[in-house]
């Protein structure tokens, strides 16, 4: 069997010892791997790279994608269906592992509908993909976000300042939560709550008024705001570009300057803001990331071999199983409201 594999979204680490896993687990099974580059944009124009124990030798402790990723969608492509179903056939792909996100697998169902036998992988930083309790990249993201804030708590306490933590989050606060909580946070803003300026104000200033002349406030990218008057009551994104990526969503981020500048000119307290942005992407996987991404190839691989096809390779509990790849569509998996709730005892 000939096994077509590809990376697409955004890089994460833990991309890579997927990859490794795939490769290693199909050889010794007899398969043939073809690695597809920058993820659906290699399939719809036909670059493809060979995949054995040479190429994948010493990948594991690296970040990134060996196969590089895109944000292409092929629906937005004139024949885009039509030329990944070609380029496919050409390839002699008998099988398809398509690793990736919300808009990645996306594709994937759609493809599996079209008859294409495939196996998902499901990748995301932001740990919001339906049907898995974690996602590889997570663990690495907020580990490299709590040193940040960690590093960020220091400089505040020197200087008596507020400052303003923006982490990646597009629709759910999994990594605001988890960094905010493992570092100290006194204010965690997520996506799933939108939040009252006056209210953040008011919590900064009752920490001044107990004694702490210092505070850090870590805040999703995606987070809305509720005020009345300039924001509608169910919340608005706070943008700072109006652009849109290949899948539609609008490319975020700025809520951090905007709040920094509120919370000082409110408060009159000194204010800065960071953006870690992709920072948070980059680097090698923690051994989390690295053992589950492992688990997933290897199962993904197995999968495969059995002729277990439209299926999703999945963390639950401690367990790798596999899921019906239609059961990931349409939904976002959001921050739950008992974590919040977690928080909500440290905001002041």
């Amino acid at each position: 069997m000939k096994i077509g594999v590809l990376t697409g979204g955004g890089d994460c680490p833990g991309l890579n010892p997927v990859i490794r896993a795939i490769v290693r687990v199909s050889l010794k099974l007899g398969h043939e791997v073809l690695g597809f580059r920058g993820g659906w944009r290699g399939l719809l124009e036909n670059d493809s790279m060979p995949l054995g124990r040479e190429e994948v030798s010493g990948i594991l402790h690296r970040g990134g994608t060996i196969l590089r990723t895109s944000r292409t969608n092929p629906y937005k492509v004139e024949n885009g269906e039509q030329r990944l179903l070609e380029n496919l056939e050409k390839n002699g792909i008998d099988a398809l592992i398509p690793i990736g996100g919300e808009d990645t697998l996306g594709v994937a169902v759609k493809l599996s509908q079209a008859g294409v036998k495939l196996v998902g992988v499901p990748k995301t930083i932001d740990n919001d993909l339906m049907g898995t309790d974690f996602t590889f990249g997570f663990d690495t993201a907020v580990n490299i976000a709590m040193e940040a804030i960690d590093r960020l708590h220091t400089t505040a306490e020197s200087h008596d300042r507020v400052l303003v933590v923006e982490v990646m989050g597009r629709h759910a606060g999994w990594i605001t939560w988890y960094a905010g909580i493992a570092g100290g946070g006194d204010v965690i803003l997520v996506p799933e709550h939108p939040f009252n300026v006056e209210d953040v104000c008011a919590r900064i200033k009752r920490r001044h008024q107990n004694g702490k002349d210092f505070s850090i406030v870590v805040v999703s990218e995606g987070a809305k705001v509720a005020t009345e008057g300039e924001y509608d009551e169910d919340g608005s994104y706070v943008l700072s570009s109006m652009k849109k990526d290949a899948f539609g969503h609008v490319m975020l981020g700025g809520v951090a300057k905007v709040l920094a500048e509120e919370i000082e000119d409110r408060l009159g307290f000194e204010t800065r803001h960071t953006v870690l942005g992709h920072i948070q992407r980059g680097g090698s996987p923690t051994a989390f990331d690295r053992v589950l991404g492992t688990r997933y190839g290897v199962h993904a691989a197995e999968l495969v071999h059995e002729g277990k096809f439209g299926r999703m390779v999945s963390l639950q509990g401690n367990r790798i199983v596999d899921i019906d790849i239609n059961d990931i569509s349409g939904a976002i998996k959001e921050l739950d409201p008992d974590l919040y709730k977690v928080a909500e005892y440290f905001a002041d």
